[in-house]
């Protein structure tokens, strides 16, 4: 079977007018794109998180079971602060699952039942292309809008801890 997606467009980068108490700061279509780029790969990342929560299975199930519950936790509060961030400076946020799956640059996951160990790389790699996109886009965000890049710079913590503590679990000492 062939696999195609067709994204709607425009695909988040529309903006709406001004109104009402809404007279501040509008973001420019530059500083929407990025922000969209970080939006799809949260919403990506919440599907990653949550595809290995249910299909993992191996030594320290439960505990990997939980820490992705955590990473996926992460991942819907910061699309949220994110689309959320958008919409007040006037950028519209797109999230339709065809967008996110053109846009993202998170890897593909497999289907299917997956070792602990297998999934923790993986985890691994979705985090760290999600924190990659927002240290990609930070610079130009931060000179539009240094609010953004505030925001970004409390997901980036708390998504380089995940990553951590997920990898601690199969590495081992380099001493």
């Amino acid at each position: 079977m062939a696999e195609s997606v067709k994204v709607p467009q425009p695909a988040g980068t529309k903006t709406t007018g001004a109104e009402n108490a809404e007279h501040g700061f509008t973001a420019s279509p530059a500083l929407a794109k990025n922000m969209q780029s970080v939006l799809v790969n949260f919403i990506a990342l919440q599907l990653v998180g949550k595809q290995a929560h249910w299909n993992i299975v191996g030594p320290n199930f439960r505990d990997l079971h939980l820490n992705l519950d955590e990473v996926v936790a992460i991942a819907r509060t910061g699309s949220d602060s994110i689309a959320e961030r958008m919409r007040a400076l006037h950028a519209t946020a797109d999230g339709r699952p065809s967008v996110v799956a053109e846009q993202s640059s998170l890897p593909e996951f497999p289907a299917g039942e997956i070792t602990t160990h297998d999934a923790i790389d993986l985890s691994v790699r979705a985090v760290e292309a999600t924190v990659a996109t927002m240290r990609k886009v930070h610079d130009e965000v931060d000179a539009a809008d240094p609010t953004t890049a505030d925001i970004f710079h409390e997901f980036i913590s708390q998504l380089e801890q995940q990553a951590w503590f997920l990898s601690a679990e199969t590495r081992t000492p380099s001493n």
